[in-house]
């Protein structure tokens, strides 16, 4: 959609539609590595800390004791240890954006919290406490901070779009680290559907148009928000070239982009027309869906 809606604007000038939605994928991934990246940095903090108070002129005893813990946290070993992941911080370098005194300050917030306390006080090591003192960070000091999503803002401008897919990204591989193919973040299914639905749209558009507008009635195709008129022909789209994907699937996920991007009837809006094409197809025999065929 937002590939589309870009090729749209830039109508008349020489672009490729396929190098732009490759820039989103990209983008999507540039995120996630930052939160990742973030999110380590601030754990492993404690170092640095622990360097700096020891090289004090006259360090105390706490000075001399920083507990470093969490800097061995098996989580962030693996972490560490993904050549995936080191290969996309080589590549991305997201150390050139990261905000360092605002990493400290969050860290000087971890270490007075409770949960820090128990953590760092607690003998030995288990899996289930080693995942919960990342996922706090992550959580509750990070994800929950207004200053840190205002300076991903400024940096990442696909955060309102991507980022909470990208969220749960992070929390699944906090789960299994080293389980993401970072190049391929939706999987090869998914990446190439997205590639063949921009296609199709794009290709079929003059055609998928002559649908909507006799649905229209008293509205002015003109008038009608451009991501609306998106929306209607990628649903059209999926209708007509894509066998596999129910048409109800197809309807209920237009109407929460319409929710989401566009304006507040536009759920109602887009509903309405789409269901109308696809009723119609239906009654046609042109609703050449696999799900289809099997219930009739």
């Amino acid at each position: 959609m937002q590939t589309i809606y870009t090729v749209n604007t830039l109508e008349g000038k020489s672009i490729d539609p396929q190098k732009i939605l490759e820039q989103h994928f990209t983008q999507t991934r540039a995120l996630l590595v930052y939160l990742i990246y973030f999110l380590s940095e601030t754990a492993r903090y404690v170092e640095r800390d622990s360097h700096q108070r020891a090289s004090k002129h006259l360090p105390s005893a706490e000075d001399l004791n920083v507990n470093t813990k969490i800097a061995g946290n098996e989580i962030l070993l693996k972490i560490y240890e993904d050549a995936s992941l080191q290969q996309q911080l080589k590549e991305l370098k997201p150390e050139l954006k990261i905000d360092k005194e605002l990493i400290r300050k969050i860290y000087l917030t971890l270490v007075e919290t409770a949960e820090y306390q128990t953590y760092i006080h607690t003998t030995g090591r288990d899996k289930g406490s080693e995942r919960k003192i990342i996922e706090f960070i992550l959580n509750d000091l990070i994800l929950s901070n207004e200053t840190v999503i205002s300076h991903i803002e400024e940096i990442f401008s696909n955060w309102d779009d991507d980022g909470e897919m990208v969220v749960q990204l992070l929390a699944a591989y906090i789960q299994k680290p080293g389980s993401i193919a970072f190049n391929q973040l939706l999987g090869a299914d998914k990446e190439n559907f997205a590639r063949s639905l921009l296609k199709t749209v794009l290709e079929k558009n003059d055609f998928l148009q002559s649908l909507i507008i006799p649905k229209l009635k008293n509205w002015d195709p003109e008038r009608i928000a451009q991501l609306d008129m998106i929306m209607m022909k990628m649903g059209v789209a999926e209708f007509l070239y894509f066998e596999t994907i129910p048409p109800k699937v197809t309807i209920n996920e237009y109407i929460d982009l319409a929710k989401d991007y566009s304006t507040p009837q536009s759920g109602h809006f887009v509903n309405g027309i789409l269901d109308n094409i696809n009723k119609e197809m239906e009654q046609q025999g042109k609703m050449n869906k696999i799900e289809y065929k099997k219930r009739n």
